[in-house]
C-alpha cells in the first residue's frame, strides 16, 4: 500500500472493512466518513506484514450537521450501528461540534474537521461515494502515513496547548510498540 488506489484496493478486498463502511452509509448522515485509526491501522498492519488486523480502540464515524448538534443523536446512531455489527467500539461525533473540545473555530465540514486531527498520519477518511464506490481524503497527503512517520498536524505545531494534547496521545497510542518501524516525531 504505497499509494492511494493501494490503500484503496485494499480497503476494498477487506470484507470487514466494506461492512463497517455500509453500515455507517446506511444511517445517512450528510458529510460522513469513517477516520483516523481506521485507515491508518489497515495501512500500517500492511506495511508491517501483519496477518491478523490489530484491533481498534474504536471505529470513529463522523459527519457534519450545523442543523442538529444533540449528543445524545451521537449516542443513539452509535447503537443502531451496534445494531448492524454487534461488539464493535462505535464511536459517531457530529463535528459541527467537535470543534469546540480543542477550542478552536468552527470546522467548515467533516474533511476540514479531519485536517485538524492531531498527527497527518491519523488525518484520514474514507466512505462510499454516492454511486458506492470508496473514497479517501487525506488532507495533509498520504506521505507520514505510508512512511509511518507520526508527527503533529500544522494546527497543532503552532500552538503549545493543543502540542500538549498531541504529546498525550502519543503516550496513550503507543503507537511504535504496536508497529515498530513507526518513527515518532519527539515532541
Amino acid at each position: 500500500m504505497e499509494n492511494r488506489d493501494e490503500i484503496l484496493k485494499g480497503i476494498e478486498e477487506d470484507e470487514w472493512m466494506m461492512e463497517v463502511l455500509h453500515s455507517a452509509e446506511s444511517l445517512q448522515l450528510p458529510d460522513w466518513w469513517v477516520c483516523a485509526g481506521f485507515v491508518r491501522s489497515k495501512v500500517w498492519d500492511y506495511l508491517h506484514d501483519y496477518t491478523k488486523r490489530t484491533p481498534l480502540g474504536d471505529i470513529d464515524v463522523i459527519y457534519y450537521d450545523e442543523k442538529d448538534l444533540d449528543e445524545e443523536l451521537e449516542k443513539k446512531y452509535e447503537h443502531r450501528l451496534s445494531g448492524l455489527m454487534p461488539g464493535l467500539p462505535w464511536s459517531v461525533k457530529n463535528q459541527a461540534r467537535m470543534h469546540k473540545v480543542n477550542d478552536l473555530p468552527p470546522y467548515r465540514s467533516s474533511v476540514d474537521a479531519i485536517s485538524q486531527f492531531p498527527e497527518t498520519a491519523t488525518a484520514l477518511g474514507v466512505k462510499l461515494d454516492e454511486r458506492g464506490e470508496l473514497e479517501l481524503t487525506a488532507p495533509h497527503g498520504l506521505g507520514d502515513l505510508i512512511g509511518m512517520k507520526v508527527i503533529p498536524a500544522p494546527a497543532f505545531e503552532k500552538d503549545e496547548r493543543l502540542m500538549s494534547v498531541y504529546r498525550q496521545r502519543l503516550e496513550s497510542k503507543n503507537w511504535m510498540k504496536k508497529w515498530p518501524k513507526v518513527e515518532v516525531a519527539a515532541p
